[in-house]
């Protein structure tokens, strides 16, 4: 068979993502703190994209500064000279640093006022880390056992669990072809770490842990908080106390005290000195009720208002009638063609963002007029045929934003999730029922908690159609041990 060229014409449909289209999907689905910092970086990258700082004030201000101009040029002119004057022209600077460096020179310099130095101001708040290395360094340890203890701390979690084994931390104190320590001063080192505050920190195992906490408090061995630590912690922690009193051969009145005093141990003893700071919440949409109608608002605080700047476009201009373009002109004309992109997809996204908001409070009226009892089952389904747009959009647009309404500030997610069918009238929200459920159980009798069987019966008496095992899931979501763990036995 021979092999010839030839050539074919074929005709095909396909789904091609422009640069455009592209860019403004990401922008829908960026946090607004992921928006800020892209909105900046062009800033950055992108000579024909500028911010647009004035004001409404500023314009009126302008405004009247230019009819002012053109009623009386004689008067304006000097006013205009001394406006573009550099205010720097105005300083001695020669005089200023003359003044600076003889008051640095005399003996009352600002760290002797101040009483401390620069290199000794804190730069943030210590943590565990930094705790137990003070302390180490702050005791009489020898050079080896010191160096051991580094190693551990340094395999800490951040609630001071040890996370690495003896023969990893062995392997570690191995150095320049040194055999690695042996196990017991390992052992030395760990039981020298266990000593120091918090009370059970550097333990493996959460037994291990509350031991510590009983000796540092002298409830060591003999006493029974120690014991049932110790020797019967599969019964403690199965809550079996019956069979437990019999073990330790104590009344099971007696036994409470010292259940008490383990249910108190911190079971994470590392953790109050986490220096994780709080992460504040600003909304993307705010929901304000303004007589009897819900008015959206866009937050854009903080967001750059970029516009294109007046200069290139000018240039462009004049760049028209030239036949032959330079690099210059090409990059200038490239970066334009991107800034106006950005403008139109940074529009387009908060046009969408709104009435995917306009939709959920048309839908979720009755959540925001009486509350999380009248929230109504709603699907990504139904707010995306209501405003024409695909499923994706509306899921890009929900992600990781939040609004705030006059119930509260909420993930925008948060309206949309599952109903559950009733004998009589519309479905009910999962969330609703989730609600429901933490509410039958906190007015629960502690010594007699209800099953999920029995929470499964009330919710059938009022109607509501659910299955024992969807009052299990939804009891593991809110994080509600079962009806055995919350028996309340003494």
């Amino acid at each position: 068979m021979a092999l010839e060229q030839k050539l074919s014409l074929k005709l095909s449909q396909k789904l091609v993502m422009t640069p455009s289209l592209q860019q403004a999907i990401k922008l829908l689905q960026m946090t607004r703190l992921e928006l800020e910092g892209a909105l900046t970086q062009e800033l950055v990258e992108n000579p024909v994209l500028e911010e647009r700082e004035d004001t409404p004030e500023e314009a009126e201000v302008a405004a009247a500064a230019a009819t002012d101009t053109e009623a009386t040029p004689e008067v304006a002119a000097p006013e205009v000279a001394e406006r573009e004057r550099d205010p720097m022209d105005e300083i001695d600077i020669e005089a200023y640093f003359r003044d600076y460096w003889d008051s640095s020179s005399a003996p009352n310099t600002y760290e002797e006022r101040e009483g401390t130095g620069l290199e000794n101001r804190l730069t943030r708040e210590p943590d565990l880390y930094d705790h137990l290395l003070w302390q180490l360094h702050m005791s009489d340890a020898d050079a080896l056992l010191r160096e051991t203890c580094e190693l551990i701390i340094g395999n800490l979690d951040p609630d001071g669990f040890l996370v690495a084994s003896f023969d990893e931390i062995r392997q570690m104190t191995q150095q320049n072809g040194a055999e690695p320590c042996a196990e017991d001063h390992v052992e030395r080192a760990l039981a020298f770490l266990q000593s120091f505050d918090p009370p059970g920190v550097a333990c493996r195992t959460l037994q291990e842990c509350l031991l510590r906490q009983l000796e540092a408090r002298d409830l060591g061995d003999p006493a029974l908080p120690f014991r049932i630590v110790r020797d019967h912690w599969e019964l403690f922690l199965r809550r079996q106390f019956q069979a437990l009193a019999k073990a330790v051969d104590v009344p099971l009145r007696e036994l409470e005290p010292a259940v008490d005093i383990i249910r108190a141990l911190d079971t994470h003893p590392g953790r109050r000195f986490s220096t994780e700071r709080a992460h504040y919440v600003e909304p993307d949409v705010m929901i304000v009720k303004v007589g009897d109608e819900y008015v959206i608002q866009l937050n854009d605080d903080g967001l750059p208002r970029l516009q294109v700047s007046k200069r290139y476009r000018q240039l462009l201009h004049k760049w028209r009638t030239e036949k032959r373009q330079s690099e210059a002109q090409q990059y200038i004309k490239e970066k334009m063609r991107s800034a106006i992109w950005l403008i139109k997809s940074l529009d387009q996204r908060q046009r969408t963002i709104y009435k995917v908001a306009e939709s959920i409070v048309r839908q979720q009226r009755d959540f925001l007029d009486r509350g999380i009892d009248h929230l109504k089952p709603m699907v990504l389904r139904d707010v995306a045929e209501d405003i024409s747009m695909h499923e994706s959009t509306v899921s890009r647009v929900v992600s990781n934003k939040y609004i705030h309404t006059p119930r509260g500030l909420y993930p925008m997610k948060f309206f949309f999730h599952s109903g559950i069918d009733r004998e009589y009238g519309d479905n009910i929200s999962s969330l609703t029922v989730k609600r429901k459920i933490q509410q039958l159980i906190q007015g629960e009798d502690p010594r007699r908690p209800l099953s999920d069987s029995e929470l499964m019966r009330v919710l059938n008496r009022e109607g509501i159609n659910i299955a024992r095992r969807t009052v299990a899931k939804y009891r593991d979501e809110l994080a509600i041990p079962s009806s055995t763990d919350r028996k309340q036995i003494f």
